[in-house]
Formats: C-alpha cells, sequence, structure tokens
C-alpha cells in the first residue's frame, strides 16, 4: 500500500496545469490524470486509487493496476510525486 507526496514547490491549477518553479518545466494532466493528482493530494494511497478507477471507470483491476502503476511511475520520473 504506498502512499506519494507532492513536492511543495510544485503549482498545480485546477486546469490540471502542473508547473515546477525550481526548474521552469510545465507539465498539463488530462481529465483522469487530474482525479488521480487531487486523490493523492488529499492523502489516499496506491490501492484506494486504485479501486476508485476500477469502480468509477468499469475497468478490470488487473489493467486499472498496471495503467496506474504507469502512470505514477511517469510522475514519479518527472519528480512530481514521491513515494512515501
Amino acid at each position: 500500500m504506498s502512499k506519494y507526496l507532492i513536492p511543495s514547490n510544485l503549482a498545480v491549477s485546477d486546469s490540471g496545469f502542473l508547473f515546477m518553479p525550481s526548474t521552469g518545466e510545465t507539465f498539463t494532466l488530462n481529465s483522469l490524470g487530474r482525479e488521480i493528482f487531487r486523490m493523492i493530494q488529499s492523502g489516499k494511497d496506491f490501492d484506494e486509487v486504485l479501486e476508485f478507477i476500477s469502480a468509477e471507470y468499469d475497468i478490470d483491476r488487473s489493467s486499472s493496476d498496471k495503467d496506474l502503476a504507469d502512470f505514477l511511475g511517469q510522475l514519479k520520473n518527472y519528480n512530481l510525486i514521491k513515494e512515501i
């Protein structure tokens, strides 16, 4: 059960626009990415986010698990979240 932390220097808009002031990098999340990011902001762990995606989008759990892990891996790769 992994939990994640969003760096305090990351600016996030309601539209899913992310700005990293320390590097000047910008990122844009699609609607599902925004939902996942907001869930992480609110303290949800991997399993809670996975359960939401599987139920809300009627996707089998194994597909959701892989896709969510890939997405979170990308966020970690760009230093937009940290696993705690």
